[in-house]
């Protein structure tokens, strides 16, 4: 259409745009998503932690009871 109306640069220009500003949109959606299910996981990985530190803990000071 840009090549047939002599206005090829104008519309190169216009594709430019609509294919950033939808890779930018696809881009917060997707981190809209991952950012929840990572906030989770890191959750899971200190509560894994957490839980291996004080198992022992918990073993010990029953063994001396």
């Amino acid at each position: 259409v840009g090549e047939e109306s002599g206005r090829l640069p104008e519309m190169l220009v216009k594709v430019g745009e609509f294919y950033d500003n939808e890779v930018e949109t696809t881009v917060k959606g997707l981190t809209s998503m991952i950012e929840p299910a990572l906030i989770i996981f890191m959750g899971v990985i200190v509560g894994f932690i957490a839980i291996s530190v004080m198992t022992p803990i918990f073993k010990l000071v029953n063994s001396v009871k």
